[in-house]
């Protein structure tokens, strides 16, 4: 559940928000009781898997590019 804080709040502790946002939680900030804006984290880019995950599972056959018999007469 996200925290709730008004306009005036969020003006005079910014940096204690982003610090709570950068730590996971989200932060709604409202103006006149209605939320207008959320502040959360920016998920981290480190997404990327090991090159070598997979390294020896995968095989390839030598004719593994070569045309399909089912599809000659459209080649």
């Amino acid at each position: 559940m996200a925290t709730i804080v008004n306009m005036h709040v969020a003006k005079t502790s910014l940096s204690k928000l982003v610090k709570r946002a950068a730590a996971g939680e989200e932060i709604l900030i409202a103006n006149h009781g209605k939320p207008v804006a959320m502040l959360t984290r920016i998920p981290s880019d480190d997404k990327s898997l090991p090159w070598d995950i997979f390294k020896g599972e995968i095989q390839m056959t030598d004719d593994f590019d070569a045309p399909l018999d089912e599809f000659k007469d459209y080649v």
